[in-house]
């Protein structure tokens, strides 16, 4: 599942002052960082290559201390450090395609009246934000505190980057339902399926390991107390919602494990009675082969032993009686040994 295709743009800018709003963006991150005011409401957005390189670059020069930076990138999928005067936040950006689930960082550095996002350029999720920030940021009202402004433009930037992550359940669930029709089709390799079911096993662990990761985000956010965010109930309340769809999504993901792992079981079972389908064939096959092969060789060894000089006194009617009988004999013997073993079935 590929993310949808964003401008070329490096950086992105908007504001909300007593004047109004106002959107810029550029292929230059310079021009976006010489844009910064700290007396109106600011969103900045970097499209990087070099995550810990850029990024440090961009937090010196808009006045975020580089130790913020380096604790935050050194975590695996999520970070929260609270500085007082300043607040970074470390979410994961999901993208799934087919069974393979790539986790990028969003840094998401938070000072008063200003909230800065960085991202690899692999990540473009904030792009329907991107389309109407200038309206959003009109709609806000100009008489609120700033911590208040801070809440709930940070609070939607999460949600915007949650409900991107959490398509890639949908993209997990539909590439199961493929491998679930390829694994029915007896001709297919069975270890090319094994490596399969191994790539969605741990493509869904790694995207709820994420899903975990962005929840203790949130809490921290919810529960920190930290002075960039607001003491408002209301608003409080909403980064609580974005708790309960995560946790609503990591239930869902724990049911399609289940579900997924019911299947695999079921589908397992049914290769299992292929083969031994499969097995009971060639046991009937293996024991006809078997009174074949005693018709054969027993008449071929009597001939050869009794064209021996030593055996030359018997007579050619008494040679081909015995050979007749000895061939009958041995032939019905190896047939009830082979039936009494249940070589002759086929379940």
């Amino acid at each position: 599942m590929g993310e949808a295709e964003k401008n070329n743009k490096k950086a992105f800018y908007v504001s909300l002052a007593s004047e109004g709003a106002k959107k810029i963006e550029s292929d230059d991150v310079a021009d976006v960082v010489g844009l910064l005011r700290e007396d109106a409401l600011e969103w900045m957005d970097f499209s990087v290559n070099d995550m810990l390189k850029d990024s440090l670059s961009i937090a010196s020069s808009l006045k975020f201390s580089q130790h913020l930076v380096t604790t935050i990138l050194a975590s695996r999928y999520s970070a929260y450090e609270d500085n007082e005067t300043e607040l970074g936040l470390m979410m994961p950006a999901v993208r799934v395609e087919e069974f393979d689930v790539r986790v990028y960082p969003l840094l998401i550095l938070i000072r008063k009246n200003l909230v800065i996002t960085i991202h690899p350029h692999e990540v473009v999720r904030l792009e329907k934000l991107y389309r109407y920030a200038e309206i959003f940021m009109k709609k806000m009202r100009q008489d609120l505190p700033w911590n208040d402004k801070l809440t709930i433009l940070v609070t939607r930037l999460l949600d915007e980057n949650n409900e991107r992550n959490f398509t890639g359940l949908r993209a997990i669930e539909e590439e199961g339902d493929e491998l679930g029709k390829y694994m029915i089709d007896v001709k297919a390799p069975r270890t090319e399926i094994g490596n399969d079911i191994y790539r969605m096993k741990h493509g869904l662990i790694t995207y709820l390991n994420t899903l975990w990761a962005s929840l203790d985000v949130v809490n921290s956010l919810r529960y920190g107390d930290a002075e960039m965010i607001t003491d408002n109930p209301k608003l409080l309340q909403h980064i609580g919602m974005l708790g309960d769809d995560i946790s609503r999504n990591i239930s869902l993901s724990e049911h399609m494990s289940e579900v997924l792992a019911s299947g695999l079981e079921v589908l397992q079972s049914i290769y299992n009675n292929q083969l031994q389908l499969l097995n009971n064939r060639l046991a009937f096959l293996a024991a006809w082969l078997a009174v074949l092969a005693t018709v054969v060789m027993v008449p071929n060894t009597l001939a050869t032993i009794f064209g021996m000089p030593t055996f030359s006194f018997l007579d050619w009617h008494v040679s081909l009686s015995i050979l007749a009988v000895s061939t009958v004999f041995s032939s019905v013997l190896i047939y009830m040994l082979m039936r009494r073993r249940g070589w002759f079935k086929i379940q």
